[in-house]
């Protein structure tokens, strides 16, 4: 299987013929890792999935004796929106299939009684829930569904598209793959001119069907692109920082920079050929940490901005210069 939703109906298959199976058998059988089998099961079992699992020599994983997870009540539109996003109402909302994803379910939750003395611990779904908007995202809302139901039809698209910072937009002819959710955003993924590329579908301001049959590369897939351009997007860095950073900033750093945040060390760092000590201010009780950040180019450093005077560059020399002039910029504008 090539993704996460796809797996999940496909394990639920699995589970439904056999009494009893391990994570270890099911990673064997869908090419992935026992870790990631732990994960998918988790999500059947938040979207309510009746799934027992048992540790130890006769533990396993099943389907919980008697239960209504029978995939063969499931019309054909209620699989498919599984097969898409799995059991996530809100991404099926946004692909106008909200009503299918309710119905397939209701059809696959157990019904459940109030737990009486002596009853098993609560299912998983009855202690979490999961959201994966990001925090003060704006709703850009952009016509996914219309878009999904014409890339069914398979054929070449004419698009509009702005690339970020650009002031015009740009038209493409594309062999497009499909749709990408990825951090709660939209992504269109296609060939174009036989190289693989990744639109936002925030700045995709037009497109239409041509005549034409996509023609993909061969052996290519949605999954397996998209998985491409997610790791040469990541890999990107060119520049590694190294700056001294509050040691009270470095949770929100994680959250800002992600990945770009390569390590994290306490203690002083050496600026040229002088060892800047990790000393303490009003403004920092807990003292600084040494952190090393990449990004694909200089300009990258601009992000640090935000960190005010929380952060200080200590190399490379241009990244510092370039921290000055913008400074120097500021304060000339606010002044």
């Amino acid at each position: 299987m090539s993704g996460k939703p796809q797996r999940l109906i496909a394990l639920l298959a699995v589970l439904q013929v056999r009494r009893v199976t391990t994570a270890e058998a099911l990673a064997a059988e869908f090419g992935v890792s026992a870790r990631t089998i732990f994960r998918d099961i988790q999500a059947l079992i938040d979207a309510g999935i009746p799934v027992l699992t048992e540790r130890g020599k006769y533990g396993g994983i099943s389907l919980l004796p008697g239960s209504q997870a029978d995939l063969s009540k499931l019309t054909a539109s209620e699989a498919d929106v599984v097969r898409a996003v799995g059991f996530d109402l809100g991404r099926a909302a946004r692909l106008g299939a909200e009503s299918a994803a309710r119905s397939a379910a209701g059809k696959l939750t157990a019904k459940r009684r109030a737990p009486l003395r002596g009853d098993p611990p609560l299912a998983l779904a009855d202690v979490l829930t999961v959201d994966n908007r990001g925090w003060f995202a704006a709703d850009e809302s952009p016509d996914v569904a219309s878009l999904a139901r014409d890339l069914r039809l398979a054929r070449r698209l004419r698009i509009r598209y702005r690339h970020s910072g650009a002031a015009q937009s740009q038209v493409y002819v594309v062999d497009p793959y499909g749709l990408l959710l990825r951090a709660d955003r939209w992504y269109l993924i296609a060939d174009s001119e036989s190289r693989p590329r990744m639109y936002a579908l925030t700045r995709l301001e037009h497109w239409e069907l041509l005549a034409g049959t996509r023609c993909l590369r061969v052996g290519a897939t949605l999954a397996g692109t998209a998985a491409e351009l997610s790791r040469s997007l990541e890999s990107r860095n060119e520049i590694t920082i190294t700056a001294l950073l509050d040691a009270d900033r470095v949770d929100i750093a994680r959250r800002i920079l992600g990945s770009r945040l390569r390590s994290v060390v306490p203690g002083p760092v050496t600026r040229g050929s002088t060892t800047v000590s990790d000393t303490t201010s009003s403004s920092n009780e807990g003292g600084r940490v040494t952190v090393t950040i990449a990004f694909e180019h200089l300009n990258g450093v601009r992000q640090l901005l935000q960190f005010s005077d929380r952060i200080e560059v200590t190399s490379p020399s241009e990244a510092r210069q370039l921290i000055c002039r913008l400074a120097e910029q500021l304060a000339q504008t606010h002044r």
